[in-house]
């Protein structure tokens, strides 16, 4: 589990192909910027622009994953060289300064508007039409790994668009300063939400 909170912004050095090509699945070599290695093992996780990702390798410079096929069908940003936001997994005592994230990416959404007003910025995304049902006005979403308040949310005909404002400090700590219209972002509903719309929708087929 992780809560959103980008612990630092790390950079894909470089991308190894497995044998048979990168339709099989890559290696990636990562710099792990300021995030703090001293405590991670082999075997743990960190989130990477918000997919939870096995450590198969570390040095004091950073460590090396090794991300399938369909996480690369499934993600953005884990398939070039660049910067990523780097979280490690939640322990039990932390503070959850964000809200619970499972590291799974749901879906890809759509940047329709990223633009400054004021001292902040705005956000709007269009997420899939699957994942609207799990979007709330104040409620939260992971924006490529990033734990977000959404503002406002509108059912359109291909989709949900919903909106954020992002403070400075957010822009500064963040990749999200680099988002352009068009572009894709990993997006991670709440998991209450994902559960609560479960409840509401299960039926009991047991039951005469």
């Amino acid at each position: 589990m992780f809560t959103g909170i980008v612990a630092a912004v790390g950079r894909i050095e470089s991308i190894e192909p497995f044998e048979g090509g990168t339709w099989a699945g890559v290696h990636l070599n990562i710099n792990a910027g300021g995030l703090d290695l001293s405590d991670v093992g082999l075997g743990d996780s960190i989130a990477i622009q918000g997919a939870c990702m096995t450590v198969v390798s570390k040095d004091d410079k950073g460590f090396s994953v090794d991300v399938s096929r369909e996480s690369l069908r499934l993600t953005r940003g884990l398939d070039a060289v660049g910067e990523v936001n780097l979280e490690k997994s939640l322990r039990v005592g932390d503070q959850i300064g964000g809200h619970l994230v499972s590291g799974h990416v749901d879906g890809l959404g759509e940047v329709i508007r990223f633009e400054p007003v004021g001292e902040s910025w705005l956000l709007v995304v269009k997420a899939p039409g699957s994942l609207g049902k799990f979007l709330a006005y104040k409620g939260s979403i992971t924006v490529n790994g990033v734990s977000l308040t959404v503002n406002t949310v509108e059912d359109v005909s291909d989709g949900t668009q919903f909106s954020i404002n992002l403070i400075p400090h957010t822009i500064a700590v963040t990749t999200l300063k680099a988002l352009k219209p068009g572009q894709q972002v990993n997006l991670e509903v709440d998991t209450i939400a994902r559960y609560c719309e479960r409840l509401m929708s299960y039926q009991d087929t047991t039951m005469g």
